[in-house]
């Protein structure tokens, strides 16, 4: 045995020795929580959170839940925040949290509170946007991508790329207070949709130039944009799952097309804003949403797919089992997720938004 092997083994017999005679620490005193607050402040989506949910925490926990609704979350969500309203819960997407935090406007969250929290799959946890979740708890997940009235559309749409289809000059919807064109027009170029490339950017704006005139601009809910798919006035919605769930009721040719370029994916987060006087009950509060049956509860009437692998068993086989809800992983293999820009390509990609808005007028 070499001089270096025994001096190895000798050092760990010491260590061993050292950790077997020393003392266990003393674990510190569980603190005393505080008392509930007798009402909590959710911000969110409308129609994102079932009530019965709400109402249930409410019995069990005595707590009111008050649910306020915002119709976007930027700029009305963050610009509320940032103005100092004050709420004790509120769901925003993955890509606006970096600017919060860069603000301190998120508290850190209290895992002690939330061990539910180890419901979530470990593919959302500890996400570049939020190193360690330490502000923020995944909710929602999906996809942007295609819904396609099928029986209106001379061949398979398969891709971004088909959006610049002359055939289809006046039938395409898009949200109008999203600049998600942007990101499909990265991605139909085989650019990242997070791209701050000044170059790549121009040539997003002059691509999209083309399609100005063949657009139209629908509400962000569901039930304002999907009527123009059922009636045939568009053919092509650049939208979500919920889109083709809420409108295949009506008409079974609405289908949901992932691109081949790529589809996107987005999440949303549950935060507590630091000046939330309701910090404890809140996190108390998110436990509890975080509770397998309860997150399948809101799956089930949301119709998003969820960040928690626990609650699969628990949700309706007819949506865990919906490809347009829950991809199968092969279907994402070009998917790429939306990632918070830097200040100066958030500044790129507004001037390019307020140029193709001005052109458009």
């Amino acid at each position: 045995m070499s001089r270096k092997v025994l001096t190895t083994v000798t050092l760990m017999s010491i260590l061993i020795t050292l950790v077997g005679c020393s003392p266990k620490p003393t674990p510190p005193p569980t603190p005393t929580p505080p008392p509930l607050a007798e009402e909590l402040i959710f911000y969110d989506w409308e129609e994102d959170m079932p009530q019965s949910v709400l109402d249930a925490f409410t019995e069990e926990y005595g707590v009111k839940v008050t649910y306020l609704t915002y119709e976007s979350q930027q700029p009305e969500a963050i610009e509320n925040m940032r103005a100092g309203e004050m709420y004790d819960v509120v769901v925003i997407d993955n890509d606006y949290i970096p600017s919060l935090l860069a603000d301190g406007l998120l508290a850190e969250i209290d895992y002690r509170n939330v061990p539910n929290f180890d419901n979530i799959s470990a593919n959302f946890r500890n996400l570049a946007y939020d190193p360690s979740n330490k502000h923020s708890v995944p909710f929602n997940w999906g996809t942007t991508a295609l819904v396609v009235r099928s029986d209106l559309v001379e061949e398979p749409v398969t891709r971004w790329a088909d959006l610049w289809d002359p055939r289809y000059a006046g039938k395409i919807a898009i949200r109008g207070d999203d600049p998600e064109l942007i990101y499909v027009t990265l991605k139909s170029l085989g650019y990242s949709i997070n791209s701050e490339d000044p170059d790549e950017l121009e040539a997003a704006l002059e691509r999209m130039l083309e399609i100005r005139d063949a657009i139209l601009f629908v509400d962000v809910y569901a039930e304002e944009a999907v009527p123009l798919l059922l009636s045939g006035e568009a053919v092509i919605l650049v939208g979500w799952a919920e889109d083709v769930l809420w409108g295949r009721e009506e008409n079974e040719a609405l289908t949901y097309v992932l691109p081949e370029e790529g589809a996107l994916l987005w999440g949303d987060n549950f935060v507590i804003p630091a000046n939330s006087p309701h910090k404890y009950t809140a996190e108390v509060f998110l436990n509890f949403l975080l509770r397998p049956e309860i997150c399948a509860e809101i799956v089930n009437e949301n119709w998003y797919a969820t960040a928690n692998e626990a609650a699969h068993p628990f949700i309706d086989p007819d949506i865990v089992n919906d490809p347009a809800i829950f991809p199968p992983n092969e279907k994402l293999e070009n998917a790429e997720v939306y990632l918070p820009l830097s200040p100066e390509g958030s500044r790129l990609h507004a001037e390019i938004w307020e140029r193709f808005l001005a052109a458009s007028q």
